[in-house]
């Protein structure tokens, strides 16, 4: 690669790059799509943050209240962990503040005194309301300028790989 190519390059391309250089031998084709897809998701991560920065809730506490506002039913906290993938302990954290805001109300399970029961607010389903589209909208500046043909394919492909990962 050129010193003018490296330059015009992305990060993940002079990432490549700097690692043929150190270990030659190393096959690091994997890079130039797993490096995306990592780079992606935190950079998705950071414009969500600045997304959700004015409604006051961090992106795992709007996770929760997404997770809430998908279901048609009140959920236990154990459905809430398995739907955002945190830890139980960061959902009892996440929940307990978000029920000192206002945005869930938590209720303990009759016949199991350990279970809770977490549901939306009013104000917590008008927060998902107001910043959902938000977070759509950002994802979609993500995809400008790919077709729907483009968009549908990428899908199809990211969906095999989202299958690879849940299996590994």
């Amino acid at each position: 690669m050129t010193t003018s190519e490296y330059q015009d390059s992305d990060f993940i391309t002079r990432l490549r790059a700097s690692w043929k250089r150190a270990m030659p031998r190393l096959d690091t084709t994997s890079i130039e799509l797993v490096g995306r897809i990592n780079r992606i998701a935190s950079q998705s991560i950071q414009q969500l943050d600045r997304v959700l920065a004015p409604s006051g809730v961090s992106r795992s506490e709007f996770d929760v209240l997404c997770a809430l506002a998908r279901s048609e039913r009140p959920l236990r906290a154990n459905e809430v962990t398995a739907q955002t993938m945190l830890s139980g302990a960061a959902t009892t954290k996440l929940t307990a503040r978000l029920q000192a805001v206002g945005l869930i109300s938590r209720e303990r399970l009759e016949r199991d005194g350990r279970g809770v029961l977490l549901e939306l607010t009013p104000a917590g389903r008008s927060l998902v309301e107001t910043q959902f589209p938000r977070c759509l909208e950002a994802d979609q500046q993500l995809l400008q300028g790919l077709s729907n043909d483009e968009q549908a394919a990428l899908a199809t492909l990211l969906r095999r790989v989202s299958e690879n990962a849940e299996r590994a």
